[in-house]
């Protein structure tokens, strides 16, 4: 049988003194494997592409994670002394991208910033702070440590009960990785909290929108997916949301 197609979102980035279209492997086999689909790339270049030229074509949207972030002024703030690095170009394909999806009744998928991108396309607003605030729990690993020892950095969270993910995992708390340095200030319109850390912090929501389910986590499952079933789990559930299916509770 034809497997389904999920669009994943590309981010621009330089590759030697060059602007490219990039997206991270563990994203792209996550879907394809434990999603179970065919996977396109979709590129951040609204200039020369309408996100309505392919949402119809995609059954559906994955929203990747960036070392980049969201322009404040999407969510009414100033850029002023926020911390970059910033892809205008990705911000504006995926609310055009999210929008269209949903308006077709497509599932939409975030991770990280792809779960601030959801955030702010329903209304809500994003906070900056979430490494150094001393009311929040470190939300990332020190600066000085290396590329694998970050995605090591953890933390318990809690599950909403009932919620999808708390069905789906089979329990009330989870410990995932914590690598981001922006988060949930203000919640979206119409966003349901599926996770919370200690602290408050949302982190992760879910939403249905024209029949369609979204879902996104401000932690990483593609990392190291195979390894942790609950990470699976995520894109599992992004796999029967791609097959019209329910995201009825799956035995973790």
């Amino acid at each position: 049988m034809t497997r389904p197609v999920a669009g994943i979102i590309c981010c621009t980035r330089t590759v030697g003194i060059e602007p490219a279209q990039a997206v991270m492997n563990r994203y792209v086999a996550g879907a394809m494997r434990f999603a179970d689909s065919a996977a396109l790339l979709v590129p951040s270049m609204p200039e020369l592409m309408k996100a309505s030229e392919i949402a119809a074509r995609l059954d559906g949207l994955m929203l990747t994670g960036s070392p980049s972030n969201l322009d404040p002024a999407l969510y009414g703030e100033e850029i002023g002394d926020a911390p970059g690095p910033f892809d205008l170009a990705r911000d504006t394909m995926t609310a055009d991208l999210i929008r269209a999806m949903l308006d077709l009744g497509r599932p939409v998928f975030g991770v990280c910033r792809g779960f601030q991108e959801i955030n702010v396309a329903f209304g809500g607003t994003l906070r900056r702070d979430m490494a150094a605030s001393p009311d929040l729990i470190p939300h990332h690993a020190p600066d000085d440590v290396g590329f694998n020892a970050m995605f090591d950095h953890a933390h318990p969270v809690d599950l909403t009960a009932g919620g999808v993910l708390a069905t789906a995992f089979g329990t009330a708390r989870a410990v995932v990785n914590s690598v981001h340095y922006q988060g949930v200030d203000r919640l979206g319109d119409g966003l349901t909290v599926e996770a919370r850390a200690e602290d408050g912090v949302v982190e992760a929501v879910s939403a249905q929108v024209n029949g369609a389910p979204v879902l996104a986590v401000q932690w990483h499952p593609e990392w190291q997916t195979a390894a942790h079933r609950q990470s699976q789990i995520f894109f599992e559930l992004f796999g029967r949301a791609l097959r019209g299916e329910p995201m009825v509770p799956i035995d973790p």
